[in-house]
């Protein structure tokens, strides 16, 4: 199998939110949609050729949960790391997901329980290989995601919680970076700017400014800027809601992942970060 790198500069980042937004339509010209899990998980069963790769790019996408979770459940950074690239390594190698269940699509439980089984079967070998040992099938920003930890000493939720808030936060990050890209594409990136803290503290920590001081900086009067936030916060509804969809195998199942996920942010209060 040939081995699938990832980067993770400004570059691939920038590149990866662009092959966002064109996604957000239905792919065209037989194109292959490689961020949706239904026909990953389609292309893998049935032994496409493009399916490794796709799998792949899933994984790149929905790692950082992973990470945190493995990270609050006691292990090191490094050993945190290799869990993480290990699992990996096993599951784009593996035809384990060729037995999958389409009944029990969401890839959010998919991916939490998996990796607590190759977690398990991990320490039952205790033979884990050195660091460094093996090629990585993925290159992680793992700096990136230790900086985005929230400990406390003794924190009254369990780990799996806190997994769901980080899985929600990824997906809130991942439509504000399509919601900003679609802005700077209509040239409209300081109407954003202006405007995103009005999407929320979970989408951007800083206080959003007053309306008074949106219509002033975007030259235009109060109920104009009223209207601008209600037509963002809108679009970003929209765009949270296609990030969900994009990981469930069944659309009816997209109301009670949302709910579940808003309620994971509830109870997390603050303790994780996008």
């Amino acid at each position: 199998m040939a081995l699938i790198v990832f980067h993770d500069d400004e570059k691939e980042r920038h590149k990866g939110l662009e092959d966002d937004v064109g996604s957000s339509a239905e792919p065209d010209d037989g194109q292959f949609d490689r961020t949706r899990w239904s026909m990953v998980l389609g292309a893998v069963q049935s032994r496409a050729p493009c399916a490794q790769k796709a799998l792949a790019e899933l994984c790149g996408l929905y790692w950082r949960p992973l990470y945190a979770f493995a990270r609050r459940r006691g292990r090191s950074p490094e050993d945190a790391q290799d869990l993480v690239q290990g699992f990996f390594e096993h599951l784009i190698g593996s035809r384990g997901l060729a037995t999958v269940e389409r009944s029990k699509g969401k890839f959010r439980s998919f991916l939490l329980a998996s990796f607590q089984n190759f977690i398990t079967a991990e320490d039952r070998r205790a033979c884990a290989q050195k660091r460094g040992g093996r090629a990585e099938v993925i290159r992680l920003d793992w700096q990136d995601a230790e900086t985005r930890l929230v400990f406390e000493p003794e924190d009254r939720l369990t780990p799996e919680t806190l997994y769901d808030a980080q899985w929600a936060l990824l997906l809130l990050r991942r439509a504000t970076e399509r919601l900003e890209q679609e802005h700077a594409v209509a040239g409209k990136a300081k109407t954003f700017r202006t405007l995103k803290g009005f999407l929320g503290r979970d989408v951007d920590s800083h206080a959003p400014v007053t309306y008074e001081e949106a219509a002033d900086a975007l030259g235009v009067g109060v109920p104009n800027v009223t209207s601008l936030i209600h037509r963002l916060r809108q679009r970003h509804t929209q765009l949270v809601r296609e990030e969900v969809e994009r990981t469930v195998l069944d659309p009816a199942e997209v109301e009670a992942e949302l709910h579940g996920l808003c309620e994971a942010l509830v109870q997390a209060e603050g303790r994780v970060r996008a």
